[in-house]
């Protein structure tokens, strides 16, 4: 890039949106008390990857608030489809958790041995229920067990009417009480000093993996070798519920990831030079080289935390399916520009992330419609996304018409975007950032 036009055109491309005085405001009302007495302990389940456990910790932490329960430290999905053996400290500060929630809820690491064989009352808490449920038909439990164990914990809370200081306590366990654990801490930042070293980054999410496609039954641009092999990784995975899915009809719907040639056009068509450097934020892509091969003609500076560490640095983590996602997710939230190929758990998750932290430029490629090469393509999705880069906006509520669960479904979920309910406009200069 020669000359002024060429500078203009590389900051317009890392700049950041602005975020119109918008300020974390997540310390709790005057009202705010400490913990009532505790009536009872919430064991917890979590379920899915990093990111929906990440989730659903932070509701059952606001839920533990509601029902004035002792919360057990929650359990990690183990069974999911990644088979991770990691317990809840491997993957986070389990000790900064329980003592940055100390005013909010009581967190033990372990259930008092005297009550380790009490009668547990399994309990499928309803999706998205709000105040009422768990004051009244959940917290009366307590007059007949001592122990209720959350199933699940995804979705087991509503995105939107909750009080005030519900909704910013969701805000504390996610942002400032669920830190990732110290070694992970220590090796995410390396990535991104590492990352920083060829300038600005991009940090692409390209949920291109074995595990997704299946899940999604995507198979555009795959062999029918591969599309098989996906056919029947659905097929004999027992928990996801639909086995028989139309790939053409998924991806006209823009259920589907881009697949990696469509990342390419997609970046080269909102002007990226092919020297950005870019950072992969995934596990290990589908057919590998094979589908990775126009991407990386485009674009040959494409990094990876398998590229930019040692076998010897990451050793740690290897095999650990959560420790290395929670690697990618503190990239993804420090990089430059964040650009996420699928809108699934840990897009949603990063895109909120990056909202509390100031607005940092998120662009979330509209999937609609199949991306073709040529000028005229290159110049429409320029211009479509030109108002997707992640500035402020109101969390989006129900499609219009939808009723029942499909209602809930369709609305923006709260870990995406906490604006309102944890962000506020600077009142002055004057005004603590964390209490404005």
């Amino acid at each position: 890039m020669n000359g002024a036009n060429g500078s203009l055109d590389f900051e317009k491309l890392w700049k950041q949106p602005s975020n119109r005085d918008f300020v974390p405001c997540v310390q709790p009302g005057s009202n705010y008390t400490a913990p009532d007495e505790s009536r009872g302990y919430l064991l917890v389940h979590t379920n899915g990857g990093l990111n929906q456990m990440r989730a659903g910790i932070c509701d059952m932490v606001a839920v533990a608030r509601i029902i004035n329960a002792t919360l057990v430290v929650p359990e990690l999905d183990k069974r999911s489809f990644w088979q991770d053996t990691s317990n809840f400290s491997d993957v986070f500060d389990e000790d900064h958790f329980i003592n940055a929630l100390a005013n909010d809820v009581k967190v033990i690491k372990k259930l008092p041995k005297d009550l380790s064989s009490a009668t547990k009352l399994v309990m499928h808490f309803r999706s998205w229920s709000g105040l009422e449920y768990y004051r009244d038909e959940i917290a009366s439990l307590w007059e007949e067990f001592q122990v209720i164990r959350a199933a699940k914990s995804d979705s087991r809370l509503a995105n939107n009417h909750l009080p005030p200081d519900i909704q910013k306590l969701r805000c504390r366990a996610c942002y400032e009480a669920l830190r990732f654990s110290p070694k992970i801490e220590a090796m995410g930042k390396l990535l991104v000093d590492r990352m920083r070293a060829y300038g600005p980054f991009i940090a692409l999410h390209l949920r291109y993996e074995k595990d997704m496609l299946a899940f999604s039954g995507c198979t555009h641009g795959l062999s029918d070798v591969e599309a098989e092999e996906l056919r029947i990784i659905r097929e004999n995975t027992a928990y996801w519920k639909i086995k028989d899915i139309n790939a053409t009809e998924q991806r006209s719907r823009g259920y589907c990831p881009l697949t990696p040639t469509e990342v390419g056009i997609f970046l080269t068509g909102l002007g990226y030079p092919s020297n950005t450097p870019i950072y992969i934020a995934a596990g290990e892509i589908y057919g590998g080289d094979t589908h990775m091969a126009d991407l990386r003609s485009r674009y040959p500076i494409l990094m990876s935390k398998e590229k930019l560490a040692s076998v010897e640095e990451l050793e740690p983590f290897t095999n650990h399916a959560s420790q290395m996602a929670a690697l990618d997710y503190i990239v993804s939230v420090e990089s430059d520009v964040f650009i996420p190929s699928y809108s699934g758990n840990m897009a949603r998750a990063v895109e909120g992330h990056r909202r509390f932290l100031g607005h940092r430029k998120t662009i979330s490629p509209d999937r609609l419609g199949l991306l073709m090469e040529g000028r005229k393509v290159s110049n429409r999705i320029s211009e479509i996304h030109k108002k997707l880069q992640g500035s402020p906006r109101r969390r989006r509520g129900p499609v219009s018409g939808t009723k029942g669960m499909d209602r809930f479904r369709s609305e923006e979920a709260f870990y995406v975007n906490p604006l309102p309910d944890c962000l506020c406009k600077r009142v002055s200069e004057n005004v603590n950032a964390s209490t404005a």
